[in-house]
């Protein structure tokens, strides 16, 4: 009898450890961390050519690949969907942004105004294949109880509802209402001492810490609201980079641009990008002028230096729990920088800053001051692109983008593929090994226009799209559509408070090589008919495609 026990005993430990072995193997997923900055410059990061002191960002880049032809949406709600779906904003509900919905696009499929249920967020997908789910940051993808982060498969999130607020306290963009907060579910007010780089660093390392310990990978979606506007940050931080920009925009683009050479990010035909002819240069402006606009540049750098100092911090924590080696890291910016001059003429937004806030010299960058930096100090972070967020030429559409993961990725690696917000998603997918769905939830869902990037980020591959495959965009009017080394670009005229070029904001469609002119300054139009055509063929496709509707009153964007 003992005997027979005793060989029980051995059977039922033996299928315990095979079990556990088996889920051992299962569960050896890699985890996923996924950072966005927000209104970031092309060349802000150090290892894309910036002065700004981003070490961790650098580290990732050397140890990782840098993207360097990456396209994302012109502003951030529209990114956000295509990157939590794998598919065209026009599709996942953000064809606008939320707030600009004009008349003739509400009600159509696509203009939902939040991420809409044709399409499987990322979260829910890893959620149901067993990923643990955490958010921190930035959502402007839905302010209801169905439309949350909770809603879309986060298991804990902390965030921020709405397109931006102020980063020391609870300040709106527009008032008076305060900005909308959840934790969970929960409505709440922010925590005394709030900024929003350490806040949302800090909640991410306490899900990560916290975590139940059951051997289950976790995806960790870091979604930072820096530096988009207004620009703020503490006293200290910004000391750090006192007279760092007393030689100007003019400069700093030049700089910039030389350190893109060394570094292999750009090509020897590429320009400087142009001046906005209303704008002035550096030299001609006044004492007075040039130190106030050197002091939005220090704050603005230190924005960006204390994302990469409180995403250093989430970093540390992975690698003292060990999870480091085994988590794939993708770090990108939202759109191109922000380029707007702060008086827009946008009454509701000209009332709040003059009743709100103080933007005397002494106060810049503190919780009632409001600022942004503006189209030429834009134009010195993305120094060969034209324009900036909000526009559908490189300048707004193009970012930085790193992945990094040492099982897989070539260390130091620069790749000019291009790739696309929409290839995030089948990229996760694929490490770890789910598969798109066809339905969720028992509903039908859209098939994604993104592909994985895994085997060029391996490098067996050089490209992940084919020769044929075309790109569009279409926000506020503006529209473009990229194949190949090719690119058109059409701009309405008369758009409200921003900056356009009269020679180019002229309702026709300009044509551009863009592998030779990533400035998009020599328009090809009148020498390649033929070309030309045949892109807005494309375009016409595109529409086709994903059910765009033009607006019938262009706006810009606000929020």
């Amino acid at each position: 009898m003992k005997t027979k026990n005793l060989e029980l005993l051995f059977l039922c430990v033996y299928f315990i450890l095979t079990f556990a072995g088996c889920k051992q193997e299962l569960d050896n997923r890699p985890n996923i961390l996924l950072i966005v900055a927000d209104d970031l410059g092309y060349t802000d990061i150090g290892a894309f050519g910036g002065e700004i002191n981003t070490p961790n960002l650098n580290a990732l880049a050397a140890a990782g690949v840098r993207l360097t032809q990456f396209y994302v949406a012109p502003t951030c709600s529209p990114t956000r969907s295509m990157l939590l779906s794998g598919t065209d904003n026009h599709l996942a509900g953000l064809g606008n942004m939320a707030e600009e919905l004009r008349q003739n696009q509400q009600n159509n499929p696509g203009y939902e105004g939040f991420l809409n249920f044709r399409v499987a967020a990322l979260p829910e997908l890893l959620q149901n294949a067993g990923y643990h789910t955490y958010m921190a940051g930035k959502w402007h993808m839905g302010l209801t109880k169905e439309t949350s982060p909770g809603a879309r498969g986060f298991e804990h999130y902390f965030s921020l509802l709405q397109g931006g607020a102020g980063h020391l306290d609870q300040m709106p963009l527009v008032g008076p209402n305060p900005a909308i907060y959840e934790e969970d579910g929960n409505r709440i007010n922010l925590p005394e001492k709030f900024y929003s780089s350490r806040t949302y660093s800090e909640k991410m390392i306490s899900y990560l810490e916290q975590a139940p310990d059951d051997g289950k990978p976790f995806f960790a979606y870091l979604t930072f609201t820096a530096p988009h506007w207004p620009l703020q940050a503490p006293k200290e931080s910004i000391a750090k980079y006192a007279g760092k920009y007393d030689d100007g925009y003019d400069a700093l683009q030049i700089t910039r641009f030389e350190k893109m050479k060394a570094l292999g990010l750009t090509t020897p035909e590429m320009k400087l990008s142009d001046r906005i002819p209303s704008e002035k240069a550096w030299d001609s402006l006044s004492l007075d002028e040039r130190k106030i606009e050197s002091r939005k540049m220090e704050i603005y750098a230190a924005m960006v230096d204390d994302l990469d100092y409180y995403l250093g911090k989430v970093l540390e924590s992975l690698k003292r729990s060990g999870d480091f080696e085994n988590t794939m890291i993708i770090f990108m910016s939202d759109n191109g920088p922000e380029g707007a001059h702060l008086n827009v003429g946008w009454d509701s937004l000209d009332d709040w800053v003059n009743q709100c806030c103080d933007n005397s010299f002494e106060n810049m960058g503190q919780a009632n001051s409001y600022l942004w930096h503006g189209p030429n100090w834009s134009r010195a972070v993305s120094p060969q692109f034209r324009m900036f967020k909000g526009f559908t030429t490189e300048g707004g559409i193009r970012v930085p983008a790193i992945v990094q993961y040492p099982k897989l990725i070539q260390e130091g690696k620069i790749q000019g593929a291009m790739t696309t917000v929409m290839d995030i998603l089948p990229t996760i997918l694929e490490v770890a090994e789910i598969k798109h769905p066809d339905t969720f939830e028992g509903k039908k869902i859209l098939p994604l226009r993104g592909a994985s990037m895994l085997s060029l980020l391996e490098g067996e591959i050089e490209a992940i799209h084919e020769a044929n495959y075309s790109m569009g965009w279409e926000l506020f009017g503006r529209r473009a559509i990229r194949q190949g080394d090719w690119k058109i670009v059409y701009e309405p005229s008369g758009i409200p408070w921003t900056p356009n070029d009269p020679e180019i904001s002229n309702d026709q469609w300009r044509l551009y090589h863009i592998m030779n002119d990533s400035g998009e300054q020599n328009n090809l139009a009148a020498q390649e008919p033929e070309k030309l055509d045949s892109m807005i063929e494309l375009w016409e496709i595109y529409v086709s495609e994903t059910g765009v509707v033009v607006p019938d009153y262009n706006v810009g964007y606000a929020h």
